[in-house]
């Protein structure tokens, strides 16, 4: 009973995979068809031996499908009985049906087929080709050895094969059917389930949108009332706390926003909406919005603002002004104290076109190398365990991902744990205006922490409006936000009551709510364009809602609305639109906003940074001047000695190292700087530079490659270089960035050019003394005492990163270095502009003799002698010096 319910769970079922329940049926197929051809083969009288071979095949396949139903295993029992079936069972068949002549033939086509379908992957692979090579096989043998083939009589041979071709037929073509009934099954499956997903998402779209219309509603009340607070005559603490409320609700529509954009985000539907804005405003907002809630943590807040900056672009303010905030929000959430920071840059590319930057960055907590990829994942929190008390949905970030991505700009993050982040995100726009924002002074637009005696910006008082809305507190918040003007302000509170008052009322403009009982907002307005005897079929209707959206605002305009204003509204949102829409004879412009003096918050002086800057280690062995020069900022590596660790270059001289190792005999070692070494170097030069390219020494001679990548992790705009070099071979790449620099601003052209320049840079050197190389831990004492022996001067050249010895000179030193000097500038394709003879310990007289063998082999434009760092020194020793080169470019030769 029980295999009978296993038989109906995968025959009928549809909670196993397609391949699993063909597997099963198809075993059923097989052995209903086998067993009918076991009963044809006794009445055609079938010699034995093939009624034993047919045997098998009837006891096989029941006893292994059973076995994988019992322990749920059937893609092993698929693979278990297609290897005994190429193997065991149809190799009998063969050889006892009569062979090529026989009906195995056939069967031995089908089991390919069973194959395909039955198995996945490289098993299926393995088996189609298993099966191929039995069949090759049994083919070669009864042709070899023809007696192995049981001999039938001719009529025994047509009816098997008769049998045979029948039963393959039934079975192929009710596979085939099974396959296609399967398939139809799954589509119809997939295609339900595509259904309810997509009804599942427009539920959750309807309940996000109703949600946000009901809040919006009275976040409107709330945010109306609190504004007329702020116009009257109130105490200083009075009006703290009233704008605290302002802040507040602000951020709660904020957290509202979020929750409905990333409904939209995930069914498809965020659109964006572009006009014309003016960034110094929208930048005035945000830091109005923000800056308290960071005074409220005693944090410093600063903001640099471009010149260059256009007055006027176009974009989606709303969307961008919601990734600042998002982002500034985030960090001000995570910084406990010290600053936050907000830098917005501007890279012009055409008259009509450019990019806007903006730089946030703060000293919060920083973020681990390890989540730094998961940062913009939806609901997704970094480090639970120490931000279990910060509040947040964690849908902040991957809304300002998507946001960006779909403006077709980028975003990116540099942090060090425990010490801050920083999020810089590129923003491309297009110019409004030719005209800068130059010096802007955020303090003289926004005044914060003091409220604003505002005055109200223009009266009307011939005007008449009608406001529309079944709340009653939505139509006092209007009322009193239009109190100032003048105008003449009716009420209804619903639809029927608004078509009584423009029955026999004229008006200049109707504000219209869209959900209200019995009558809504669109149908009130088609019963007012078609009222007949009415006064305002012609009259601006201006749709007031909670409903916000591109999909709405479209909707309103189709329906004829002529304006739309989105709950909450502002007492400035309200006038412009009146100012705009009110006949020009009705309206007396009024003097601007006044502000009261109050606190302020620092703007500093923009301070562009580098596109690029070139970065390295002490090891790559360039005269200092050269890094001042080509703006080449450069990190230390240690020299360790028995009298403890100094910085190279730094706190430690050669000639003192040399001599510390020479004189006294005692050993000394180069390290790199450690990893946090590495984030603490990136992070103090990205305050310079947009991006860093680091060129560190070969991988396979130290660990300052290893460190440096390890530190870059945790930072998005630092590539790391394995330069394959080391000494003045890798300051050869440097200078070659350097002069890159200055070329293009693109780092990805920059580092394609410098890992192509690779393997035209020659490092070698040649070594006087294989003392130091013993004590450095690179030549064994058995090699060193050889070497000594026989006056050996080994050369140590890099190839592919490696340091190897290349050859070995014999005699004198002097020898050693005329040897080395004719070997080395024999290669023709030197790019004699500049040679680097870099040294450890050479006296004046013997740096002359070099210089004068060089010349005597080759000619270069300029000869450079470089003292070798007290990183290289220690390795190479006293009297060691190499010739490090570039092969000339192709466009050269």
């Amino acid at each position: 009973m029980r295999l009978v319910r296993y038989l109906k769970n995968y025959v009928r079922g549809n909670e196993h995979d397609i391949r699993e329940r063909s597997f099963v049926n198809i075993c059923l197929l097989v052995e209903f068809f086998v067993l009918v051809i076991y009963i044809w083969n006794f009445f055609i009288g079938e010699h034995r031996t093939k009624i034993i071979a047919l045997s098998m095949i009837v006891f096989v396949v029941p006893v292994i499908l059973f076995l994988s139903l019992r322990f749920d295993k059937t893609e092993l029992g698929a693979v278990l009985l297609c290897m005994s079936g190429s193997l065991i069972v149809f190799p009998a068949v063969f050889f006892t049906a009569g062979g090529m002549r026989g009906c195995a033939i056939l069967w031995d086509i089908f089991f390919f087929v069973f194959i395909s379908v039955s198995v996945r992957g490289l098993f299926k692979i393995f088996l189609l080709i298993l099966h191929a090579a039995s069949i090759l096989v049994c083919y070669i043998v009864s042709y070899i050895y023809p007696a192995t083939v049981l001999q039938r009589s001719y009529e025994t041979e047509i009816l098997d094969s008769a049998g045979s071709v029948i039963a393959v037929g039934f079975l192929l073509v009710t596979i085939m059917e099974y396959q296609r009934l399967f398939y139809i099954e799954e589509n119809k499956r997939t295609r339900e389930q595509s259904k309810r997903v997509e009804e599942l998402n427009a539920s959750q779209n309807r309940f996000f949108s109703s949600m946000s219309h009901e809040i919006r509603t009275p976040i409107n009340t709330i945010i109306g009332f609190n504004e007329m607070i702020l116009r009257e005559e109130i105490s200083e603490e009075v009006a703290e706390d009233a704008i605290n409320v302002q802040s507040a609700s602000k951020m709660l529509l904020s957290l509202i926003n979020d929750i409905l954009d990333m409904s939209k985000i995930e069914s498809g539907q965020m659109e964006l909406v572009k006009g014309t804005y003016a960034p110094g405003d929208m930048l005035s907002d945000i830091v109005g919005m923000l800056w308290i809630k960071a005074r409220e943590k005693n944090l410093d807040f600063h903001i640099e603002v471009d010149p260059s900056l256009p007055v006027r672009m176009v974009g989606d303010e709303m969307r961008i002004k919601q990734v600042i905030l998002n982002v500034l929000n985030n960090s001000i959430k995570y910084t406990s104290e010290g600053s936050i920071s907000l830098s917005v840059g501007f890279e012009k590319k055409n008259d009509r076109e450019g990019t806007v930057v903006f730089t946030i960055a703060d000293t919060g907590m920083g973020i681990k190398k390890e989540n730094i990829p998961y940062l913009f994942s939806a609901f997704k929190r970094v480090d639970e365990e120490k931000n279990r008390y910060i509040e947040g949905t964690g849908l902040g970030l991957n809304i300002v991902k998507e946001l960006v991505d779909l403006m077709g700009g980028k975003i990116s993050v540099n942090s060090i744990y425990t010490k801050g982040s920083t999020f810089i995100i590129y923003i491309p726009q297009e110019i409004s205006s030719e005209e800068s924002v130059g010096k802007l002074n955020l303090e003289e637009r926004h005044t914060l922490g003091k409220r604003k005696n505002r005055k109200v910006s223009f009266e009307a008082p011939k005007a008449n409006i009608l406001v529309v809305d079944d709340n009653h507190a939505n139509v006092m918040v209007v009322q009193k936000l239009l109190r100032d003007t003048k105008i003449h302000i009716d009420a209804a509170e619903s639809g029927q009551e608004a078509l009584k008052k423009t029955q026999f009322n004229k008006y200049d403009l109707i504000f219209m709510d869209h959900l209200m009982p019995e009558m809504d907002g669109i149908e009130c307005l088609h019963a007012i364009r078609n009222q007949t005897g009415g006064f305002n079929t012609q009259t601006q209707v201006v749709v007031l809602t909670a409903n916000s959206g591109e999909k709405n605002r479209v909707l309103y305009s189709r329906e004829g609305f002529d304006g739309y204003l989105l709950k909450p509204v502002s007492s400035i949102e309200l006038e412009e639109e009146l100012v705009n829409r009110l006949p020009k004879d009705y309206v007396a412009i009024k003097e601007e906003d006044v502000f009261e003096a109050g606190d302020e918050y620092r703007t500093n002086i923009f301070k562009r940074k580098m596109p690029v800057i070139i970065t390295t280690e002490s090891v790559s062995d360039l005269p200092v001047k050269f890094y001042e020069d080509k703006g080449v900022e450069v990190i230390p590596y240690y020299v360790h000695t028995e009298n403890g660790d100094f910085l190279d270059g730094l706190e430690t001289g050669v000639r003192g190292l040399v001599s510390y190792i020479k004189d006294e005999k005692k050993n000394a070692y180069s390290e790199a700087p450690k990893v946090s070494e590495y984030e603490e170097f990136f992070a103090r030069n990205l305050l310079k530079a947009v991006n860093i390219i680091h060129i560190s020494m070969s991988s396979s001679v130290g660990l300052g490659y290893k460190r440096a990548l390890e530190a870059s992790e945790s930072f998005e705009n630092v590539t790391v270089i394995d330069s394959k070099h080391l000494s003045s071979g890798m300051g050869l790449l440097v200078l070659e960035a350097a002069r890159l620099v200055n070329e293009t601003d693109n780092p990805d052209v920059i580092i394609n050019r410098i890992i192509r320049s690779e393997n035209k840079v020659h490092t070698s050197f040649v070594v006087d003394d294989t003392e130091y190389l013993k004590r450095a831990g690179r030549l064994a004492p058995v090699v060193y005492h050889i070497a000594t022996s026989l006056f050996i001067h080994p050369v140590l050249t890099l190839r592919k990163g490696k340091m190897l010895p290349s050859g070995f000179y014999f005699g004198t030193k002097e020898h050693a270095r005329k040897k080395y000097i004719n070997r080395v500038l024999s290669n023709k394709n030197i790019d004699t502009s500049l040679l680097f003879v870099t040294y450890v310990d050479l006296e004046i007289e013997e740096q002359k003799e070099i210089e004068e063998l060089i010349n005597k082999k080759k000619h270069f434009d300029r000869i450079i002698f470089q003292c070798a760092s007290s990183a290289i020194s220690v390795n190479c020793g006293p009297g060691s010096f190499g010739l490090l080169y570039r092969e000339k470019d192709n466009t050269e030769q």
